[in-house]
């Protein structure tokens, strides 16, 4: 049981998840920087070929060269999230984070000069750079938040990657207004700001600890961990704490480096892993970015005057419904709010179907849309938004965690991928029913939540891992814990 000392926000604490969730805003950011200011960027993408070789870009190439520039992001992203166990475990989750960095800087060099060297070449490639550092940084932050976060706040501060991601895309949305940074001389700017989140980030994340369960089970230096973790949890009793951690190493100890075929053919593991990899689907597969990618197209067939504040509207939506979850997710527990909000994203594609269906009979349809939206966004962060993420620290042990976020994250980017690029034309085939495939995978993900996904709220990481132990071996013994037995964990998938 967590002490009352172990429930306090210390500024120890404080400062080591805020310095790593400048990672989460630069993923938001870059996600979201690119769309408004597409005309523009395009029309430098024109006279840039025209300079070169007399003539201007032909549309079909022009719409390729974008689709390029906007999908190499997930690409790149693609590629941190799978090389995130090569970094956490050689130099450690804080160090590694202040080490990507340098890839971030390269971004915000590359994009912010290629109007100034006349090369799209440079945009593309900065894109490129700063998938890989998003991708690594959706690894390393849940990652590290998770090992330093106390039991009884480790489901809030694990909700604050998801916050910093929707703030950042907010910030995107804003800043990439005409009157601001969207404009024909400032764009360059806009996409070189990824510069400020970083180099704030490199002057903070040096005072803040290393993850003590790294100190500890990977390094062997349990003064260090004790050291580090009276820090963070303000108090200077954190035997409970210790202990733990060395019952995880000891495990660790028994089952050596895991792999990341081992993950998937041992019995151990397949549960969990499986888990991981569909809640990162249930993320992606919602059709979530399907939602903000076309919002501005969506509101417009609404009838809405100004499409880009209803745009921003959503990002407002999205940012307070973050910080709903992040109050209740230690009450209302993470399976929970999963399921309500798998459900309610369902119900509100539905509606949203209707609306658009019948919005040339019905204008005052445009307002449903809207509603229906405005839904989808609030329910998507109250549970399938923040819960993916930090969820895959808590069903691993340290000795496959590493591995598992490579898959997850991969997993994670891939489904993104598919989406940005294949949903235009699905849209374009099914037209105010794309949705309905959406609500499909909707309520296959709450069905396999309500059936396999265990409540981890209040449980260390070591009883979490043991309950998958148990389960599996011992196939519906009546000492499995009652959140594992019957939920499917006892049972071979």
């Amino acid at each position: 049981m967590e002490s009352g000392r172990g429930k306090q926000m210390t500024a120890q604490l404080m400062l080591a998840v805020g310095g790593a969730v400048l990672g989460s805003l630069q993923f938001g950011y870059n996600t979201g920087v690119i769309n408004a200011p597409q005309k523009v960027i395009e029309e430098f993408y024109n006279q840039t070929w025209h300079n070169r070789y007399g003539d201007y870009i032909s549309p079909g190439t022009l719409t390729t060269l974008w689709a390029l520039s906007v999908s190499i992001f997930s690409v790149g992203g693609m590629l941190g999230s799978f090389s995130v166990g090569l970094f956490v475990n050689r130099f450690g989750r804080r160090n590694s984070m202040l080490a990507s960095n340098v890839l971030a800087f390269l971004a915000a060099a590359l994009m912010g000069f290629s109007k100034m060297a006349a090369s799209f070449e440079m945009l593309v490639l900065g894109r490129f750079v700063v998938g890989v550092y998003s991708g690594l940084s959706t690894g390393f932050v849940p990652m590290y938040v998770g090992e330093v976060s106390p039991t009884a706040l480790r489901g809030a501060l694990g909700t604050l990657h998801q916050l910093g991601v929707v703030i950042g895309i907010l910030i995107a949305q804003v800043f990439g207004m005409d009157l601001i940074m969207g404009s024909e001389n400032l764009w360059p700017l806009l996409l070189g700001f990824t510069f400020v989140p970083a180099l704030v980030q490199c002057i903070l994340l040096p005072f803040a600890p290393e993850s003590p369960r790294f100190l500890l089970i990977n390094l062997n230096e349990e003064n260090k961990a004790k050291s580090v973790l009276k820090k963070l949890r303000g108090t200077t009793d954190v035997s409970s704490d210790l202990q733990e951690m060395k019952e995880e190493s000891r495990q660790m100890m028994q089952e050596k480096k895991v792999t990341i075929p081992e993950l998937f053919r041992s019995p151990m593991y397949r549960q969990p892993i499986l888990i991981a990899v569909v809640l990162q689907l249930s993320q992606q597969l919602s059709g979530i970015n399907a939602v903000f990618y076309y919002s501005t197209r969506i509101f417009e067939k609404s009838g809405v005057q100004q499409p880009v504040y209803a745009t921003i509207g959503a990002g407002v939506v999205n940012t307070a419904f973050t910080v709903v979850s992040l109050f209740i997710v230690e009450r209302a527990g993470r399976r929970t709010l999963h399921l309500i909000g798998l459900g309610g994203m369902a119900g509100c594609a539905i509606l949203m179907t209707i609306a658009l269906a019948l919005l040339d009979q019905m204008a005052w349809m445009s307002y449903v849309s809207i509603i229906a939206i405005f839904g989808f966004v609030a329910f998507f962060e109250i549970g399938p938004g923040p819960i993916p993420w930090f969820i895959v620290a808590e069903l691993f042990s340290q000795g496959p965690r590493p591995a598992a976020f490579a898959v997850a994250g991969l997993s994670n980017w891939t489904s993104n991928f598919i989406v940005g690029m294949g949903f235009q034309y699905v849209e374009e085939a099914c037209g105010a029913y794309v949705f309905i495939i959406f609500m499909v995978l909707l309520i296959l993900f709450f069905i396999f939540t309500y059936f396999k996904v265990p409540e981890t709220k209040g449980r260390t990481f070591d009883e979490i891992a043991s309950g998958f132990r148990q389960g599996g071996a011992l196939q519906g013994d009546n000492k499995t814990p009652d959140e594992f037995h019957g939920l499917g964990a006892d049972s071979q998938v």
